[in-house]
């Protein structure tokens, strides 16, 4: 079996990509410095994927930002996964550098320790937020405005360092163009919390959500089985010309946040019937937001052979039955 590197391997995607590829039986490597990932969701992940997992699989407590560290995790692996990143529209609004350093020189460092180290293939996450300003529905690769945020710019960049070393150095690449993903494991905690997991936790202790904006933003919704999905096809398909490129990855449709929230609280008002009546907060569209996003992903399900196995209103089925079940 083949030897793979998850960076970022102890957050909400990397933990569940480490489950998937040790239960499939291959060697697993995770690298995380734990500043946003969690040494539980690693526990979690090797615990699902079977007794033997654990023969299989490596932690690197370490941070991207050092090349050596990179070096290291790099060693005589096939096929690297890269999630490593600060997230968060606001935080890279509120800590631009750090955004840069984590996102941007940190992705350099993996690129160069990819390269040395003759990895078969470097798949990456992107995000949907390169789209920034184009208003055209669905979104498609090859049409992009003016990013709206500094974290937008991260990921554009990324996209460009990882063409130019595909086109330099020859080590194949391929980005993945996020489109809010969710599910188990998503951190709920803190001020940089992604819109569902914040809301279930906070339905489930009967407080009120608050939406940015009327409700009427709307979003792309993609449960995690989906991206690792995404993840592994990129990793591994043979067709002509699908690499030095560039995929979304979501199921196509568009969900309003009015929407999403009933969804939620449909599904836990039927363990928790008080949460039925409970109504939202609003206040103001969040800066660096994009209104609406919807992705085309016919070129993913063409070149990568993507098929989604989950809709919203199913990845949510299975997301509120692991949080009731934790909580």
């Amino acid at each position: 079996m083949a030897k793979w590197l998850v960076t970022g391997g102890a957050g909400f995607i990397g933990s569940h990509l480490v489950e998937t590829l040790l239960r499939d039986g291959h060697q697993v490597v995770a690298l995380d410095s734990l500043v946003t990932g969690y040494q539980h969701n690693l526990d979690d992940a090797v615990k699902r994927a079977g007794p033997a997992a654990s023969a299989r699989f490596t932690f690197l407590e370490g941070d991207i930002t050092s090349l050596e560290t990179c070096q290291a995790a790099c060693t005589g692996v096939d096929y690297v996964l890269h999630q490593a990143a600060l997230g968060s529209v606001p935080r890279s609004i509120a800590h631009p550098l750090d955004s840069h350093r984590a996102n941007v020189d940190g992705f350099v460092n993996m690129l160069v320790a990819a390269r040395d180290a003759k990895v078969k293939r470097f798949v990456f996450a992107s995000s949907s937020s390169v789209y920034g300003d184009e208003p055209t529905l669905p979104k498609v690769e090859s049409r992009t405005g003016r990013v709206l945020s500094p974290y937008a710019a991260t990921k554009h960049i990324n996209e460009v360092y990882a063409s130019v070393f595909q086109r330099t150095y020859g080590i194949e690449t391929i980005g993945l163009r996020y489109f809010n993903v969710f599910g188990p494991r998503q951190d709920p905690n803190g001020a940089y919390a992604a819109v569902i997991p914040r809301w279930m936790a906070a339905l489930v202790e009967g407080k009120p959500c608050v939406i940015n904006g009327d409700g009427s933003t709307s979003r792309d919704f993609c449960f995690v089985a989906n991206a690792v999905q995404a993840n592994l096809r990129a990793a591994t398909t043979q067709v002509p010309g699908a690499t030095d490129a560039v995929y979304n990855v979501a199921v196509g449709g568009k969900t309003s946040l009015l929407e999403l929230y009933q969804f939620i609280r449909e599904r836990l008002s039927k363990q928790r019937p008080a949460l039925a009546s409970l109504e939202p907060t609003f206040q103001p569209f969040r800066a660096g937001d994009i209104k609406d996003s919807q992705a085309d992903i016919s070129r993913a399900k063409e070149k990568l052979g993507y098929a989604p196995t989950h809709t919203v209103a199913q990845g949510l089925d299975e997301t509120v039955a692991y949080v009731m079940g934790a909580s």
